[in-house]
């Protein structure tokens, strides 16, 4: 069986091209065989003209949090273990957190250090690993902590988009900490319908199908 072109394919599912990425998933289309990033949902946490940076988000690591950072370990979703970010930095520790709805009562900030990256009723941003996650617990519906991350240099992302490496689609606030991360990829353009869906269930090895 031959891959078929998703050149035709508009990679932002009809959105058009957003001005900035950030927040967005970057999805690998089947034709993407890069071992680092095939059949991977990348959620892009910062976009400009200098390059993107963003981390993988349905790859657990297997190296538990609590052998490392054990003040985290509690508050983690399930897998409770570090998740492969990217190729870049393999020592640098990214950490996501999601909050519940009524943690933000009128007038009251988020934690110093936080950052949002998806917006909703529970948002979605990077946080200050040094901060005592204690503190804000019972604020929090989710966290996710990644080793390493995914970087593209100035008008790199832009061009493999173009050449048809990934989709770029729109994420909900339950999709960086999801409790089925392996399950991502497909859940993701399943949900797109049409085209994606399709793309979906194209097989790992055509070969063998």
């Amino acid at each position: 069986m031959r891959l078929p072109s998703f050149g035709p394919l508009d990679p932002f599912a009809g959105r058009g091209r957003p001005t900035s990425l950030t927040g967005s998933l970057v999805v690998a289309t089947p034709r993407l065989a890069d071992p680092n990033f095939a059949r991977r949902v990348v959620l892009v946490l910062d976009h400009g003209n200098e390059g993107a940076l963003g981390v993988v988000l349905d790859r657990p690591g297997g190296v538990d949090v609590a052998e490392v950072l054990p003040r985290w370990a509690s508050v983690v979703t399930p897998p409770r273990q570090f998740f492969a970010g990217g190729p870049v930095a393999p020592n640098a520790v990214i950490g996501l957190l999601r909050f519940r709805p009524s943690s933000r009562p009128s007038g009251e900030e988020h934690p110093d250090g936080w950052r949002q990256v998806v917006p909703g009723a529970q948002p979605v941003g990077t946080v200050d690993l040094d901060g005592n996650p204690a503190a804000y617990a019972d604020q929090v519906v989710g966290a996710r902590l990644f080793v390493g991350y995914t970087g593209w240099a100035a008008g790199q992302l832009e061009d493999e988009i173009d050449e048809g490496s990934w989709f770029v689609l729109p994420a909900l606030e339950r999709d960086p900490i999801s409790a089925d991360p392996e399950g991502l990829w497909r859940r993701v353009l399943r949900r797109e319908g049409g085209s994606f869906a399709v793309a979906a269930a194209f097989p790992e090895d055509p070969n063998r199908n």
